[in-house]
């Protein structure tokens, strides 16, 4: 609520019901030592419009005007003005989990066409209801393999973002798990495929990869996969959904786990959330996912019915038992995310991956054409590269900042030996304008560097 609407009368109707006569004989009754806290330093209270004015003040600070080509899993993407319209109706926007879910039919629809079109997005077969992020999705893939294959040892590429390694070696610190992470090569894009075949032996749960990987680089992964399954390993991967408009899909890979990151789908960037995990597997594994599952039927009468099915994985049963702790889903940005396809349909999202692909290939080679600034092997790749730079590119994104550009990912704060590999990104929202102006102001910032 945005204020607590109990007034003094209430609270003393409330005290008087419990038999006390003020907040500090209620605090006495309940054991609580502490003394009241001093709140003498808080201002009086304002207007609404002076604490709003206040609050875009501080909003302002930010700089969030910023032309962006930061990438990374995060992206700045178009999105429909039909999205925030729809997902701002009353009864999806104030909706929370459907506790006795036959009852919120709307929004168990919402979920089931979600889970759909995710199915169709990645050539998979079934889909949960979404999860809260796309690193804690893959964490939740590494234990849904553990689960199917009675092992404890994670293979993972260094080609993984290392953002989503890190959340899953937190999650992992305290449990009985092997996280074994293969590092790429220090120069070039690609993953160390021989070491990941080397890696894989009868005690390993999982391979873990990312399609496209951490350097926007599209790598084929059918080999490798044939080569886990070979072992009885589950080959999981962590996939960019808006690289799929153009990309082989994963599902024809051969692979057992799909996760990733939906914010690309209908989601504006908003300091880290919130945001929209996404799962799909097959036929065979889907009894072991973890999270909600909107099946369809019908009723007694025969009409269509949508309802929660296989539920009997968090909050139902016993923890130990679980399929994980996860026990709400990102409804509001899934619906944005089936929203979103919806409304630029399968042409119009394969037109954003082909303008996104077109758009990076221009940017690329307006940035190479600056002095001192080099290109990195990438055999292939869908809307971001690598460039190499005479200097420290976390330098660069500082002076650039100042021109008004978020020119990119610095590779060097998570390889560091990489330190002057800049990550860039391109999205169908960047005009070859906003690219050029990026490329001139590049030059003169290296230029006076």
């Amino acid at each position: 609520m945005p204020y607590i609407a109990n007034t003094d009368e209430d609270r003393r109707e409330m005290l008087a019901a419990i038999g006390v006569d003020s907040i500090d004989t209620l605090w006495q009754r309940a054991g609580v030592a502490m003394p009241a806290p001093d709140l003498s330093a808080i201002p009086e209270g304002r207007s609404e419009y002076e604490v709003n004015r206040h609050l875009a003040g501080l909003a302002d600070l930010n700089a969030h005007h910023l032309t962006c080509f930061i990438g990374s899993g995060f992206y700045d993407h178009i999105i429909p003005a039909a999205v925030a319209e729809i997902t701002g109706r009353g009864e999806f926007y104030t909706s929370y989990t459907p506790y006795q879910p036959e009852a919120s039919q709307g929004t168990l629809q919402a979920m089931y066409e979600y889970q759909s079109a995710i199915c169709r997005l990645t050539g998979m077969e079934v889909a949960n209801a979404s999860l809260y992020d796309g690193g804690t999705a893959l964490f939740e893939a590494i234990m849904m393999a553990m689960r199917l294959s009675r092992r404890r040892k994670a293979v993972l590429a260094g080609t993984v973002s290392p953002i989503y390694r890190e959340m899953i070696r937190c999650y992992s610190r305290n449990l009985d798990i092997e996280l074994v992470v293969i590092e790429p090569p220090d120069d070039g894009t690609s993953s160390n495929i021989e070491a990941l075949k080397a890696a894989l032996d009868d005690t390993t749960a999982c391979l873990v990869v990312q399609y496209p990987n951490v350097f926007g680089t599209l790598e084929e992964w059918q080999e490798l996969v044939d080569c886990a399954h070979q072992r009885g390993i589950v080959a999981a991967c962590s996939v960019y959904p808006t690289a799929l408009s153009l990309a082989r899909t994963p599902g024809e890979m051969g692979f057992d786990i799909l996760t990733g990151e939906g914010q690309s789908l209908g989601i504006s960037l908003s300091f880290g959330g919130p945001y929209l995990g996404f799962m799909a597997t097959t036929k065979k594994f889907m009894r072991k996912m973890p999270g909600r599952i909107v099946g369809r039927t019908v009723d007694t009468d025969g009409r269509d019915g949508f309802v929660l099915t296989l539920q009997a994985r968090e909050q139902h049963i016993r923890r130990e038992n679980a399929m994980s702790n996860i026990c709400t889903n990102e409804g509001l940005c899934a619906l944005a995310a089936v929203v979103y396809l919806s409304c630029i349909g399968r042409s119009g999202f394969e037109e954003v991956g082909r303008l996104c692909a077109a758009k990076a290939c221009f940017a690329r080679e307006q940035l190479l054409a600056i002095p001192g600034v080099e290109p990195v092997d990438q055999a292939g790749f869908f809307n971001e590269f690598v460039v190499r730079l005479p200097i420290d590119a976390a330098e660069l994104v500082g002076l650039m900042i100042d021109k008004g550009f978020a020119a990119g990912f610095p590779l060097g704060r998570y390889y560091p030996k990489r330190r002057n590999d800049l990550l860039v990104a391109v999205t169908e929202k960047r005009t070859r304008e906003e690219i050029r102006a990026l490329a001139v102001a590049m030059e003169a910032a290296l230029t006076r560097g």
